[in-house]
């Protein structure tokens, strides 16, 4: 573990820029850029143009350590390189941006109220190589529909035992366990939820450091309890759909509780855009998302 890259997320001031869309969530991402799904044939095509707009955004120059703390990256976006340089090196040695990788395979079907994480077979062939590129820490996601006891206690357990994997190769793991924002009981389901993480990191090792990721609560500062304890590195925030305003709005109720931003930060961005135009959009974005980072 890179012992700056760990105090800079543990005191810096900023939020977290998930840069992740993988296979299934990319022609999403590059229709609300702008570019239509009959704009590539194959796969190849499609992430060639996804890593062209995430390249526009890391090298932007409002995109900057001043108000971005890390970055989390697909497994393709890792392997490529941005101005001939590895992309997690670019982003720590040119930006001082702390390099997160995206691990999961995406969810299972919904059983018990939830959606598990499929398999991941490859995972630790994956964390290997992560580490090779200078990557500090992972991120992996599974969803939580209703508040069924049963399921959230599974999705708990097993974030936290692919954590100990992550853990083990000397990453830090991103622990997210999302609520569905329409949710119908959302607010029954975060309160089991932070019941069982709260076991799960009374567990852990006296060494280990881990973080969380979770849909903004429903009741501001529900999470402060979690935020301070001892084996947590940070909590942050996912906009879970919400769009940046409102997001940024509920966020900031939430003292110490920072963002990490998906289609929150690039929603205003357009391939059509000037430079000028998509760099002053862009800054516009990181600010009022960092501004209701630190609250």
């Amino acid at each position: 573990m890179n012992r700056e890259q760990l105090t800079r997320m543990a005191t810096g001031k900023g939020f977290i820029a998930a840069l992740d869309q993988s296979g299934g969530s990319t022609p999403k991402a590059l229709l609300q850029y702008g570019i239509p799904e009959d704009s590539y044939a194959t796969d190849k095509e499609m992430f060639d143009l996804v890593h062209a707009m995430r390249t526009r955004i890391i090298t932007s120059p409002a995109f900057t350590q001043a108000h971005i703390l890390g970055a989390i990256l697909f497994e393709d976006t890792m392997d490529r390189t941005i101005e001939g340089i590895p992309t997690s090196e670019y982003l720590w040695g040119k930006k001082g941006i702390v390099p997160f990788l995206k691990v999961d395979k995406g969810l299972a079907d919904l059983a018990e109220g939830v959606q598990l994480m499929k398999p991941m077979p490859d995972l630790e062939p994956l964390l290997e190589r992560a580490v090779e590129q200078g990557i500090f820490g992972t991120k992996m996601r599974s969803v939580i529909k209703e508040a069924n006891p049963k399921g959230i206690k599974k999705i708990v357990e097993q974030q936290f035992e692919i954590a100990k994997v992550i853990l083990k190769a000397g990453l830090v793991p991103i622990i997210e366990p999302e609520v569905d924002i329409h949710s119908m009981d959302k607010q029954a389901s975060e309160k089991i939820l932070k019941t069982e993480i709260a076991k799960h990191l009374a567990l852990l090792n006296d060494e280990d450091r881990v973080m969380l990721k979770l849909s903004i609560p429903t009741e501001p500062n529900f999470y402060a309890e979690l935020q301070k304890e001892e084996h947590m590195i940070r909590v942050v925030a996912l906009s879970g759909g919400y769009p940046q305003n409102k997001a940024n709005k509920l966020l900031a109720k939430n003292h110490g509780l920072i963002a990490s931003f998906s289609r929150a930060l690039t929603q205003d961005l357009h391939v059509d855009q000037s430079d000028e135009e998509f760099n002053k959009m862009l800054e516009n974005s990181i600010k009022a998302i960092y501004e209701a980072s630190i609250t």
